[in-house]
């Protein structure tokens, strides 16, 4: 079974479990938790759970070695990106740039989907995408959302968007000029995809 389902927020003036594989990093002087987080682009949170050995993650010292966690479904984010590109350029519209952290609370939003057993924009752990977006520091003048359920590959979950008009109006937006996207493997459904857009 596949089924999607599109939100479109505008607002103006306003201001889990995933697949880890893991790296090491030697603690360099200068270096936070956040730097480092910054850099390989994964969550704070996530870096700091993968380093259980760290008491306190205020305090780093160099030559430290840190696991950064390796998400394993940033490969088909990635490839959902591309191909939403590669739409809006048929279409004569700029690219939407990447925002990991916006695929980050995504790829949170899907795997919610999965593990709480739901399929809906509102979710409850996390409210209405506006809201979920905005408790996770993402902040934006515009913001949508495209979910889906079931399709297997990038492609297929980029297909059934384009062929769905709600969807589609969202992924070929000039009202948004950044893109996030979540996958999540798993539960009930199999596969879970979220999609968010934003006019920072």
């Amino acid at each position: 079974m596949k089924r999607l389902i599109v939100a479109v927020f505008t607002l103006f003036l306003l201001f889990p479990t995933s697949a880890f594989g893991q790296t090491t990093y030697t603690v360099k002087s200068g270096d936070s938790m956040w730097k480092i987080a910054m850099r390989f682009q994964v969550g704070i949170s996530e870096l700091i759970k993968a380093n259980p050995q760290i008491k306190n993650p205020s305090m780093i010292y160099p030559n430290q070695k840190l696991t950064i966690p390796a998400i394993s479904e940033k490969n088909f984010e990635a490839q959902v990106v591309k191909l939403v590109n590669q739409e809006r350029a048929k279409a004569g519209l700029k690219p939407m740039t990447h925002n990991w952290e916006l695929s980050r609370v995504a790829r949170y939003k899907s795997m919610d989907m999965r593990d709480r057993g739901y399929f809906s924009h509102t979710s409850p752990t996390y409210g209405s995408p506006f809201t979920m977006m905005n408790n996770f520091g993402i902040r934006s003048s515009a913001a949508g959302e495209n979910i889906a359920e079931g399709q297997s590959t990038p492609q297929a979950v980029v297909t059934s968007w384009m062929n769905s008009p709600g969807h589609r109006a969202n992924i070929l937006s000039t009202n948004y000029t950044q893109i996030g996207v979540g996958y999540a493997a798993g539960g009930s459904g199999r596969h879970y995809w979220t999609q968010m857009f934003i006019r920072p």
